[in-house]
């Protein structure tokens, strides 16, 4: 093939998307004489979309120092933000933030009026947004929107409404910001923008509606990402973010082996050669979850500490891990510590639910209801299904707690309609949980039993192993008095002292206060007339109370 030839079709390559072979075949042609400014930009991006950054940076490199041989300077900045841009987001920001002053000082010294203006405001929003200034980081997306309209830029358009619409959503103007992600989307699924930028916004929108808990948004822009990136099968940028994105769809909707097989793809994908550390970052936090979900937890707490590695604060899983684990004391200081760290009301929701869990783990029930009662009240602001009904749960399980069962048999029935209608197996299964509990309190037995055997039908299904052997705690035939004359509660402690748990652990367990647990713990050595803890074991194991 001739360098003619192999550039003909890697440019062919190009426009149908198949970037691989444009990668190759570029840099075929490259090899035997020096490619062109525009060739040179159509290498860097093939490149970058198939996984090749250090090729991509060189490519891009080289098409800046061609355009500033041929004075083209509006251009050579362009180069050179891509350049920026791209090493920013990989996390590399001395090389990034060179690069973007480069691009400053071409435009600045040639006071030029072009649109690359508008391009160099965007790092400025993503700094902005990065740092807590949702203002800053509107203003700069707003003035790149009508740099992007006056020249009639797609690309810049796009960019600039993604940027938009995340700033208003931090600023609390969360309809008028989804009116912009989705304005954004437009031109992305309308194929108006080139491959790179419909990537970036993708993600960056699917991020945006998490984040407000709109997973109707969530889940379709999720879909379309997955059919854009099966329609080019030789893209490797951004489709381990689509994988984490398929993982917490699935995850959510009960699927779960199928989400640990996305979200591992995306941990191998994005490990060799490491992506974006963010998105590494989190591909493993979702990989934690589903192990810790599935009672895996060494596998959970190393996948936690990988997703750390990479930027990714562990919270609020890594606490609900120790919680799982029976230690009480650190998921309390690890949660309360995020919550402390928390830059604002969005991100201190998703933290709220799992900080009810443990406070009442610790029998701190003050701090559960004013932690509940703030959830709820975020939850009416934003109106997003997900968050009512996560802020119900939290709500009945506090009331359940302080004793008011009637009212907490409403939240809970509320909760468990809602996360029905989101067809969340999982979190309707832990309602269920509650809900037996609530009617066990109110001493209806038929209906608890059946309540709390619907949760182990779907924990068993889902394979949730540490709520699977919760409820059968609850769920045990329990004689009405041991010979001893032990009360079912102190069965129940009694069968948790057999298998090693601590006071905390089954208070946890049980749902009651750890000085309950110790009172039963006292009673049982007590009434079966032995001396420590060990001795009572030795008694349930002897007698099949297991």
């Amino acid at each position: 093939m001739t360098a003619a030839e192999a550039l003909d079709r890697g440019r062919g390559s190009f426009g149908r998307h198949a970037w691989a072979d444009a990668y190759a075949e570029l840099s075929a042609a490259d090899h035997e004489a020096p490619l062109e400014a525009t060739d040179l930009e159509r290498l860097a991006m093939a490149a970058y979309l198939v996984g090749r950054d250090d090729d991509g940076d060189d490519a891009g490199a080289r098409a800046f120092q061609e355009c500033l041989r041929l004075g083209e300077l509006p251009r050579a900045a362009r180069c050179a933000f891509w350049l920026g841009f791209g090493l920013l987001h990989r996390g590399e920001v001395a090389r990034g933030s060179g690069w973007l002053a480069r691009a400053r000082a071409l435009l600045d010294e040639g006071r030029l009026d072009c649109v690359e203006q508008g391009y160099l405001l965007l790092p400025v929003a993503m700094q902005g947004l990065a740092a807590g200034d949702a203002a800053n980081a509107y203003a700069a997306s707003g003035q790149a929107a009508k740099i992007g309209d006056r020249f009639g830029d797609p690309d810049l358009k796009a960019l600039a409404g993604m940027g938009r619409g995340q700033a208003l959503i931090r600023l609390g103007e969360t309809a008028q910001g989804v009116v912009s992600l989705d304005e954004a989307m437009v031109a992305v699924t309308a194929g108006e923008v080139s491959a790179n930028v419909a990537g970036i916004v993708y993600c960056g929108v699917i991020v945006a509606c998490q984040e407000i808990f709109d997973l109707r948004r969530a889940q379709e822009w999720t879909g379309a990402l997955s059919r854009w990136c099966e329609s080019q099968p030789e893209l490797v940028l951004f489709r381990g973010q689509c994988l984490v994105h398929r993982s917490e769809i699935m995850q959510l909707q009960g699927a779960w082996p199928d989400a640990l097989e996305e979200a591992q793809r995306a941990c191998d994908r994005l490990s060799q050669p490491a992506g974006p550390p963010d998105v590494v970052g989190m591909a493993f936090y979702q990989l934690a979850e589903l192990h810790r979900l599935r009672g895996e937890f060494a596998k959970a707490e190393q996948a936690y500490r990988q997703a750390s590695r990479f930027g990714r604060r562990p919270q609020p899983g890594l606490a609900q891990l120790r919680l799982a684990q029976g230690q009480v004391d650190a998921a309390m200081a690890a949660i309360r510590t995020a919550l402390d760290e928390a830059p604002n009301r969005l991100a201190r929701s998703k933290l709220l639910a799992a900080y009810v869990d443990i406070v009442l783990a610790a029998t701190d029930v003050p701090s559960a209801r004013a932690a509940a009662d703030e959830l709820a009240e975020i939850a009416a602001e934003l109106d997003a299904p997900l968050l009512v009904a996560a802020a119900a749960r939290a709500t009945g399980a506090v009331l359940l707690a302080e004793g008011d069962l009637r009212a907490s048999l409403a939240a809970l029935h509320d909760a468990w309609a809602a996360w029905q209608e989101l067809e969340a197996p999982y979190e309707s299964g832990r309602v269920r949980v509650l809900v037996g509990l609530v009617c066990q309190a109110l001493h209806d037995e038929d209906t608890a039993a059946m309540e709390l055997d619907a949760a182990r039908e779907v924990f068993a299904h889902l394979g949730a192993v540490p709520d699977l052997t919760r409820v059968d705690v609850y769920t045990r035939k329990r004689p009405v008095a041991e010979p001893s004359g032990l009360s079912r509660r102190e069965v129940d402690v009694l069968r948790l002292v057999a298998i090693g748990k601590t006071n905390q652990a089954i208070a946890t367990d049980l749902f009651l206060s750890e000085r309950t647990v110790e009172r039963h713990v006292s009673n049982i050595l007590t009434k079966l007339g032995v001396g420590s803890r060990t001795a009572a074991a030795a008694y349930a194991f002897d007698r099949g109370i297991r």
